[in-house]
């Protein structure tokens, strides 16, 4: 298996982060990281990784009707999503009105909390990307907080799930994403305020949650995402020292191009967490030798 290719955009300045990172050492560390196809496989076993949302419609957990209306809504805004010359703004007012069309579908087609258990445990599609549980692993032996910010569809209760079958889901982690209310019988009634999408991590501020007193000083932050809009995750923290690292799992050229704009280290062609690993290892040996 050939090495992904890792690129660093301005090497010098990367250089001078780091030792930052490696001189403060890793109680001054958190890391800030988006989920799907970020912690997790792009593809795996030759095929497209499907998002936890894509395999409750498609193997038809819900009500008959509910895999054709969510196709519908799909086509209609993943188009507009796509589109380079929709501008930013726009874009976030058709993802806003995305979610919340669906999150109504699918109350109206009687999600309950078992759907969601069914789609995250049983289809076995979904996998964390090569070297991320070494990495989740060492973050919580050396107590570093993760903060995982996600827009999935199917929220919070999905993403604890698929870390607890794996064994990962560990104290240090913080998950903030979209989350249901729910009925005593297990259904969903409502969805919470604000929901997040795709584009509006700008928006959703880690200081406005729970897990920020955890994090308050930590200002040495490692990004880690899969689009451009998830640098804006680190919006309304007031870090120290910043490393963006940026998985491209497919295509190149222009995409290429504007992830050099706003990552600092890009990983393509669905790589591993080797780059990560390392990093965090030169970080947590410089304390090692220090003690």
């Amino acid at each position: 298996m050939n090495q992904p290719s890792i690129i660093e955009t301005k090497p010098e300045q990367l250089r001078s982060v780091k030792d930052a990172f490696i001189k403060d050492g890793p109680d001054k560390l958190h890391i800030l990281a988006d989920f799907d196809r970020t912690l997790t496989k792009a593809y795996a076993r030759g095929r497209a990784t499907p998002s936890l949302i894509s395999i409750l419609r498609d193997e038809n957990y819900l009500t008959p009707d509910y895999p054709a209306k969510a196709k519908t809504l799909y086509k209609k805004y993943h188009a507009i999503e796509t589109d380079p010359g929709v501008p930013l703004e726009e874009k976030k007012k058709a993802m806003r009105e995305w979610w919340s069309k669906h999150f109504e579908l699918l109350i109206a087609s009687g999600l309950t909390k078992k759907d969601i258990e069914r789609a995250t445990l049983k289809s076995g599609r979904v996998e964390l990307r090569e070297g991320a549980g070494e990495f989740l692993d060492i973050l919580n032996q050396q107590n570093i907080p993760l903060i995982i910010m996600s827009s999935s569809g199917l929220g919070g209760d999905s993403i604890s799930l698929f870390l607890q079958k794996e064994k990962k889901l560990y104290k240090n982690i913080h998950i903030i994403s979209n989350s249901f209310e729910w009925d005593n019988e297990g259904r969903a009634v409502a969805v919470c305020q604000p929901i997040i999408h795709m584009l509006n991590k700008d928006e959703t501020v880690v200081k406005d949650f729970p897990c920020y007193p955890q994090i308050r000083d930590r200002k040495n932050v490692i990004l880690l995402g899969d689009s451009e809009g998830d640098v804006g995750m680190i919006t309304g923290f007031d870090y120290d020292n910043l490393i963006k690292i940026g998985f491209l799992n497919e295509g190149t050229g222009e995409r290429l191009e504007q992830f050099k704009r706003v990552y600092d280290v890009i990983i393509v062609n669905d790589g591993t967490f080797e780059y990560p690993n390392r990093l965090k290892s030169e970080v947590i040996a410089r304390q090692t030798s220090a003690g």
